[in-house]
């Protein structure tokens, strides 16, 4: 059992799996303060943010993806809409994934390392995005949507007016990659009917920031690919980290006898 323990100053020992487990939360925490500190310091570029918007606005109509005033005007039909919505937004995506890090160290922690390293590559991707392309979202571009969370609440920006938090960081839907983090990882290593259920959490955040205006659907199809290139990301390191395989012997031939001797060997 002497791995199972690391020993401690006077005597006090201190069991191995909590010192890892103790590594692993200050790690996931320092990357969530970097996450959401990155969004507050990156410059906010209000004309190239609403520039960006109407490019992006044209282009999903090119493409004939869905108008997402439209959407909203038809979800916000049944009233608690904006509300559960707004919740769910706020409420979920930390905690979120929170829950799926926490059940793959104690349960799958090769799974864990895997998933730890594709949300660390997908949210540093992420963050480099916000800065290269600066983008308002629907809800501040005038396209007529609703700002359901200044309307309704709660809200994810309590410290926008004054100027805490940037609002002009709309692409990529960091919401909609972790969330299709979440879905990938728990599909790819749960077995059962209930991971569909959690995989179900994916496609309800696209919903999601759509209807609160918060996102463009080509946000969350920029996340999807950030999320691809960090999965391959993740398996060549994997490749690159696993130990070379020793060189097969060749196999050696007995060659026919001669005379009725022995056969040997080639």
């Amino acid at each position: 059992m002497t791995g199972d323990v690391v020993r401690m100053g006077r005597g006090r020992v201190f069991p191995a799996k909590a010192r890892s487990f103790v590594t692993e939360l200050a790690l996931m925490l320092t990357l969530f303060a970097v996450y959401k500190a990155g969004r507050v310091l990156i410059d906010q570029n209000v004309g190239a943010a609403m520039a960006n918007a109407l490019h992006i606005w044209d282009l999903e109509r090119a493409l004939f993806l869905p108008d997402e005033s439209a959407l909203q005007r038809w979800v916000l039909e049944w009233e608690p809409a904006a509300f559960l919505a707004n919740l769910y937004y706020v409420g979920v995506h930390f905690p979120g994934t929170a829950l799926l890090l926490v059940w793959l160290f104690v349960r799958h922690r090769d799974a864990y390392r895997r998933v730890r390293t594709e949300l660390v590559l997908l949210t540093a991707a992420g963050m480099v995005v916000h800065m290269a392309f600066p983008l308002a979202p629907p809800r501040l571009a005038g396209f007529g949507t609703v700002d359901t969370m200044l309307a309704v609440g709660p809200s994810a920006y309590p410290a926008a007016a004054d100027g805490i938090a940037n609002q002009y960081a709309a692409m990529p839907s960091l919401h909609v990659g972790w969330a299709l983090l979440v879905a990938v990882a728990v599909v790819r290593t749960a077995r059962g009917r209930w991971r569909w259920v959690v995989a179900a959490h994916a496609p309800v955040t696209v919903l999601v920031v759509v209807v609160t205006a918060n996102h463009y659907w080509l946000d969350g199809l920029v996340a999807a690919a950030l999320l691809l290139g960090a999965i391959a990301a993740t398996n060549g390191l994997a490749r690159l980290r696993a130990p070379a395989r020793p060189a097969a012997t060749p196999a050696r031939i007995a060659r026919p006898a001669r005379d009725g001797g022995v056969p040997s060997a080639a």
